[in-house]
């Protein structure tokens, strides 16, 4: 098999310890099938080890079988540097039921000593057949400070003009930058097809992304007790404009918040927003595979 993208780092073994734990029970299977559209394959093995337990071969073999069994079968793995970026390009070209988006995460740009060298790789592998996105990039003000800031926009606008010239959708992260995500789209003129990943704005903000025709994908924190603004923002998206993710392995949805995530939960949160937005199981399944087939080309 390929290896791991990396030896997780200090930081990485130090949330591996939070998160210690075995894996959740697989849920019901779903009606129909949906895709993961945001996981991190590499970073749940490195970090939380195989979903199923047990040592594997093929670890990413082992997490598509065991979606499969409960109706995800269909994965985008999302990278967040270099060293990721190659490595879900390669894992796509090996698994038939995964796709990959390229990128460096908005925490990262700040922290690099040759962005534009590093942003060249990235168009380098933008170019592939199997890349289908660019992302995650966007804006973070949870981790970067101000000192940062300017790094994370220049790359976030080099990603937007990446994604357009490649025809190809744009995967965005937003932390506690909902306005300035928004002024930057506006200001480059966003690409066709806009997903913001583990949508975290309340009902105002949806309302936004909603009149601009942007993708809101919604994680397991849509389950929470606490996230009912978030739920509101659910209620209102058209279900033409949801997709459904896990970003694993954080996020795990209720009622295993705290232990690993990976994509076998996707029904647990597909479950939620059936129930937060009144629709249909079925009805909302059938939408969330076709928005992902049209948002990620198919498989």
């Amino acid at each position: 098999m390929l290896s791991l993208m990396s030896e997780p780092t200090e930081t990485r073994r130090e949330r591996a310890a939070r998160r210690a734990g075995e894996f959740p029970p697989a849920p019901e299977p779903l009606p129909r099938p949906v895709p993961d559209s945001h996981t991190h394959l590499d970073i749940t093995v490195s970090e939380a080890g195989v979903p199923g337990g047990g040592p594997a071969d093929d670890p990413v073999a082992v997490a598509i079988a065991l979606a499969t069994k409960v109706g995800v079968d269909r994965l985008v793995q999302v990278g967040v540097d270099v060293a990721s970026s190659r490595w879900g390009a390669e894992i796509a070209d090996r698994h038939p039921a995964v796709l990959a988006t390229v990128a460096l995460h908005p925490n990262e740009a700040p922290r690099l000593a040759d962005l534009d060298e590093a942003l060249r790789e990235i168009e380098s592998l933008a170019a592939r057949d199997r890349v289908r996105g660019i992302g995650e990039t966007g804006m973070d003000f949870f981790r970067t400070g101000d000192e940062g800031r300017a790094a994370q926009e220049e790359s976030f606008r080099a990603h937007i003009a990446i994604a357009k010239r490649y025809g190809k959708a744009l995967v965005i992260h937003d932390r506690d930058a909902h306005a300035d995500v928004l002024r930057i789209l506006d200001d480059e003129a966003a690409p066709d097809t806009v997903v913001l990943h583990c949508f975290s704005g309340d009902a105002d903000f949806a309302r936004e992304c909603v009149r601009r025709g942007y993708l809101l994908s919604f994680a397991g924190t849509v389950t929470f007790g606490s996230a009912t603004a978030l739920r509101e923002a659910a209620a209102l998206t058209p279900v033409d404009q949801i997709l459904v993710e896990t970003d694993a392995p954080y996020l795990t949805p209720t009622p295993h918040r705290g232990r690993p995530n990976a994509s076998y939960l996707i029904p647990l949160t597909v479950r939620s927003l059936a129930a937060t937005t009144g629709t249909d199981l079925d009805e909302l399944c059938a939408a969330i595979s076709a928005t992902g087939d049209r948002v990620f080309g198919p498989w």
